[in-house]
């Protein structure tokens, strides 16, 4: 019975160490999981930002994501038009490709011809921006995020 104990203490104190180690790298590696309030957006010459345009008053944008599932929604105080989308995700550390499962009735005109939204992905703590690139790759404009929550 004691040769059977030993073992699986054993095997329980590796679990329980490799358990604790990877809570520590989750911890320490950033994350798109919260919620994000869009700050500003650039626009880009040459691929270097040319332009910084804040949110208008009242403009509000917030984007959340789950482990694997992206919800935004946008408003705009002077338009009745209603903008959310929701659907999946998948981030590396350089991209963000987002695919739209459904959204408001503006929304679903763009999904029903573009689901697949794929952006480069510039993350920090609590800060990322999504970079639409142009047809040959070179940086066209961004939305820029600050974590909320």
């Amino acid at each position: 019975m004691k040769l059977l104990v030993l073992p699986l203490f054993l095997v329980l104190f590796l679990f329980n160490q490799d358990k604790k180690t990877g809570t520590t790298q989750q911890k320490d590696k950033n994350t798109l999981v919260g919620t994000w309030e869009l700050e500003d957006f650039y626009y880009y010459d040459n691929n270097e930002v040319s332009d910084t345009v804040p949110t208008t008053e009242g403009y509000r944008q917030l984007k959340m994501f789950t482990k694997n599932r992206v919800m935004w929604t946008r408003f705009v105080p002077k338009d009745s038009v209603e903008w959310f989308g929701y659907g999946v995700y998948v981030a590396t550390d350089d991209q963000l490709i987002e695919t739209l499962e459904y959204g408001s009735a503006s929304m679903m005109k763009i999904i029903d011809t573009l689901r697949v939204f794929t952006f480069e992905l510039q993350l920090a703590k609590d800060t990322y921006s999504q970079i639409t690139l142009d047809a040959d790759g070179n940086r066209f404009s961004s939305e820029n995020y600050k974590r909320v929550e």
